[in-house]
């Protein structure tokens, strides 16, 4: 007889979990009709956090990912015209990415997509459920622990 191993199927349920997240948000992506990949989707949220366009060795930093997929990404929203590259005033060698009009626009709808799937998969919850587990993903993703009193 095998004893459980409780941090074990925690592990796992977060894995499932995160892979139904990533599955439901790709879902309303799909039907958002804008034309964007998750990933292009993350790098669109990394961008509108900037204060001013970064390079693209920035963004690549950022999203923990290495520079050619960056390019491969915007080149992908820059044709569907969500961003665009600009130099850099101080330096002319230096490329800077920048949002569009219809890249503030496409993250309008990102971002409603996102509700929608965040009310399906949070349903079953009560608003106290929703508070406490809110609470428990601050800890995890904070790796701070929680004091017991």
């Amino acid at each position: 007889m095998t004893t459980p191993d409780p941090d074990g199927l925690l592990a796992e349920q977060l894995l499932r979990l995160t892979r139904r997240v990533h599955r439901i948000q790709k879902r309303h992506l799909e039907h958002s009709d804008l034309g964007i990949t998750p990933a292009q989707s993350r790098l669109l949220r990394t961008l509108a956090h900037w204060g001013s366009p970064p390079r693209m060795a920035d963004l690549a930093e950022r999203l923990e990912v290495v520079p050619r997929a960056v390019t491969t990404l915007v080149d992908g929203l820059e044709a569907g015209g969500k961003v665009r590259r600009v130099p850099d005033p101080a330096n002319r060698r230096v490329i800077r990415i920048e949002l569009t009009d219809d890249g503030r626009g496409a993250l309008r709808e990102l971002r409603a997509a996102r509700r929608s799937a965040a009310e399906e998969i949070l349903a079953p919850l009560t608003g106290a459920q929703r508070e406490a587990l809110g609470g428990l993903l601050d800890t995890l993703i904070d790796g701070t622990p929680v004091q017991s009193c």
